[in-house]
């Protein structure tokens, strides 16, 4: 315990001081965890015992980018760890996870009662941790010549995207963007062919705030056969900016230059941000029926509160908090002390363009990480 404790106590200074390189510039302004400017602290001193090891994870490549990041931060204090991450998917990432051939896995849904129940016989004598370490928003994303943004009611994303709405100049799209100039185009709906936690948020999004024009169950497969299909955030992405007239649903980090849709909300239309999507996590409460360590937020998609926006990703890391092997408990637990540390979540801001979580549900997700033992 002591040892535990100790690694805990040190994954948090290092935060404080280790500069993270996979976080692009060494600007000051993106680096608030240097003391003293843009020169880098020193690397936090190497304790008897210091971590050591290897720490493999797999699961959701909504994170890819996030978890550069806080590997690159984490093994720069600590250079006798290796931290991998295979964004495999988050189905993939939730096998993986329950048959226990990784320590942590990422997932951008929560696991359903099935996968719980294994999850837990793989943690006894100790509990599944689900922890929401990354939010961000998804983005509605599109590629028409000339245009950067568009309105969209949950009813229109609904019904593109069910293709009852085929055309991008159909009434439904005019209506909510008057003066843009809509191209008698086809439109072409990009979704994901890999099970995966983006498409079961988006369906999730779909099915509560606009039930009559999207009859089906939310899922991590998509539900309608036919129309263009890609693997993972990347391959979504690419086909939409390689498509005309294509339309998808990403991580909103992986946007780059596509147009992109600003949901309705109330009375408004509410663009993506890292700042709408934490006010409606912040505002939604805690999913009930789950084990003390699951943190599982129930999002409010249908919110009509000004400024949230309720295509909202929260994505989990999956981790037990009895490990057979006590290096595996000290590794796991300094490592996700640090991602949810203010440091290790700035980290995944700059690199993601993720929403930090905020303080009461950072302390919270301490209070699990600290019971992480062997």
């Amino acid at each position: 315990m002591t040892r535990r404790r100790t690694a805990l106590a040190i994954a948090l200074a290092v935060a404080v001081s280790a500069p993270l390189a996979a976080c692009g510039s060494d600007d000051p302004i993106n680096h608030p965890w240097r003391p003293g400017g843009s020169t880098p602290g020193p690397a936090a001193p190497v304790a008897e015992g210091d971590l050591a090891g290897s720490l493999t994870a797999a699961g959701a490549s909504s994170q890819e980018s996030a978890m550069a990041a806080w590997a690159a931060g984490f093994q720069s204090a600590y250079p006798d760890v290796v931290v991998s991450y295979d964004p495999v998917g988050s189905g993939g990432g939730r096998t993986q996870f329950v048959e226990g051939g990784i320590q942590v896995a990422g997932s951008d849904a929560p696991l359903d009662d099935e996968e719980l129940a294994a999850a837990q016989d793989r943690c006894a004598p100790g509990d599944v941790a689900e922890l929401p370490l990354y939010v961000s928003p998804i983005a509605v994303v599109f590629n028409l010549d000339g245009i950067a943004s568009l309105n969209m009611s949950p009813a229109t994303v609904a019904g593109v995207f069910a293709r009852t709405i085929t055309r991008w100049n159909a009434a439904e799209i005019a209506a909510d963007n008057p003066g843009v100039a809509l191209p008698d185009l086809a439109i072409t709906p990009v979704t994901r062919s890999d099970e995966s936690g983006t498409t079961e948020n988006f369906t999730e999004y779909l099915a509560a705030a606009a039930p009559q024009a999207w009859p089906y169950e939310p899922s991590g497969n998509w539900p309608l056969d036919g129309g263009q299909s890609a693997q993972g955030t990347s391959g979504v992405v690419q086909t939409v900016t390689d498509g005309v007239g294509t339309i998808g649903y990403a991580d909103a980090s992986k946007a780059g230059s596509l147009g992109t849709v600003a949901l309705g909300v109330g009375d408004d239309f509410v663009p993506f941000s890292p700042e709408a999507a934490a006010a409606l996590v912040d505002a939604s409460p805690r999913a009930a029926g789950r084990p003390a360590a699951s943190l599982v937020v129930d999002l409010d998609r249908t919110s009509t509160a000004p400024g949230t926006y309720p295509l909202v990703l929260v994505s989990y890391t999956l981790a037990c908090t009895a490990y057979e092997d006590d290096a595996d408990a000290e590794l796991v637990a300094a490592f996700l002390a640090y991602v949810a540390s203010e440091e290790g979540q700035a980290a995944a801001a700059s690199a993601a363009g993720s929403a930090p979580v905020s303080p009461a549900l950072r302390e919270q997700v301490l209070a699990v990480v600290e019971g992480i033992a062997p």
